[in-house]
């Protein structure tokens, strides 16, 4: 009989992009004089914990000392962290709603944030394990329940031995803590959770590092709402481009490199380039990066790059000719909209096509040679698989055609094999 999994998720710094004591010391100290001082001391406390060089109980205690918080305080946290869920955890909404019965929240931190944060994501409240505060008659925080584990050292690994969970457990999260279940044994794998910070004392022991809830999903077969986690994809950058651009592929997910550091195999791995103007590449150098999809280029890209290659490699261009008054951002957000959409309106080299995110199909990209019999091919693949065809899209140039599919049904590996396998394919991506 196949044993049931279930998914120990952490709340701050993993289910969310911040510390929610940290926040809330925030929201309470606003107007008092010395809150920078306060603050710091709060935050060095979190930081000793989540390394292990401060035991958990120690600094929960020292911390909520500081708080000065109370009940609308809280209501005004819930608020903030509502917006403040890590971005992979939100796109990733159904599968929480699939494995409801899968999916535990551990958390040093309290319930009185944590649950309604979670309840839109259909976590159910009694999988939610957390701390709770003490309040007085005025509702203000005085302490809180020191009989929970969950405030003790070591604290998720007692609450484990009482859960008695039989399974294979995984567990997700950012801290210490959370390495000290695979520590235990009582996780079968740790991932250790990175898309908000990165503590070396933890990724060091961790069997996986997971940079997105998308890689977790993706390492385990599970499905996501991308078919590709974003954090796999490279994108170089090469000379002087302008850093808010290159922050802006940063903060979507991908994984930047400078061209200095990138190594041969980090080259031929590249999905994308982001290149500064007046820098010439050849077909030779762009021949090297064998995935590359996407070129931003911040001049005239017609002048310093071979883009009749790149046109019959797939290689869609964005350069600065083709940009709006948006300024340096305008690249780099052609180059976030096609990688997450297919848009390759503002192209330099391929058809114009402006297109919407979908939410209920999936979405098929196919880039072939312009050449008579490739459309049909794909269609008559589709209908062998009899695969209803939600939206197609088709533009063409002299040199490629470029095809835009959502279909609403679930496919096989089979199809998408087919797909790739037909004539005068040039590349092939599911988006999602």
């Amino acid at each position: 009989m196949k044993q049931k999994n279930y998914y120990i998720i952490d709340f701050d710094s993993t289910f969310t992009q911040v510390e929610a004591l940290d926040e809330l010391v925030r929201i309470s100290l606003k107007d008092n004089p010395d809150k920078e001082k306060i603050f710091k001391k709060i935050e060095e406390y979190t930081n000793l914990a989540m390394e292990g060089q401060l035991s958990f109980s120690e600094s929960l205690a020292e911390r909520v000392k500081l708080l000065g918080a109370n009940k609308e305080h809280l209501k005004k946290l819930v608020t903030h962290l509502k917006k403040k869920v890590s971005k992979s955890f939100s796109r990733n909404a159904p599968f929480f709603k699939k494995h409801a019965d899968d999916v535990l929240i551990v958390s040093g931190g309290f319930k009185e944030f944590i649950t309604p944060v979670v309840k839109k994501f259909n976590i159910k409240k009694e999988n939610i394990y957390a701390n709770t505060f003490l309040f007085d008659s005025e509702g203000t925080i005085i302490g809180y329940d020191t009989a929970n584990p969950l405030s003790q050292e070591g604290g998720k690994v007692k609450l484990m031995k009482e859960l008695k969970l039989e399974g294979n457990l995984y567990g997700i999260g950012d801290g210490y803590s959370d390495f000290q279940l695979k520590e235990s044994g009582h996780v079968k794998k740790f991932f250790a959770y990175t898309e908000n910070i990165s503590r070396n004392s933890v990724t060091s022991k961790a069997d996986y590092i997971t940079p997105s809830f998308d890689e977790f999903l993706y390492l385990n077969k599970l499905p996501g709402s991308i078919s590709y986690p974003k954090n796999r994809i490279i994108a170089i950058v090469a000379g002087s481009v302008p850093e808010e651009s290159v922050e802006l592929l940063r903060q979507e997910g991908f994984t930047v490199v400078a061209e200095q550091e990138a190594d041969e195999k980090t080259i031929q791995k590249a999905g994308i380039l982001l290149v500064a103007d007046k820098i010439i590449l050849d077909s030779k150098q762009i021949k090297k990066a064998t995935r590359l999809k996407v070129i931003g280029y911040f001049g005239h890209a017609q002048t310093e790059l071979p883009v009749s290659f790149c046109t019959e490699k797939g290689i869609v261009i964005f350069d600065a000719s083709k940009t709006s008054a948006k300024g340096a951002n305008a690249i780099s957000q052609r180059i976030i909209d096609f990688i997450n959409r297919g848009s390759v309106q503002h192209s330099i080299n391929f058809p114009s096509l402006q297109l919407t995110a979908v939410t209920k199909t999936h979405r098929i990209i196919h880039i072939h040679k312009n050449v008579p019999g490739v459309m049909a091919h794909i269609n008559t693949v589709l209908a062998e698989h009899a695969i209803n065809i939600d939206a197609q899209y088709l533009m063409t140039n002299p040199t490629i055609g470029y095809v835009i599919i959502d279909i609403n049904k679930e496919y096989d590996k089979q199809l998408l094999k087919e797909l790739k396998a037909i004539e005068h394919t040039i590349q092939f991506r599911v988006l999602y």
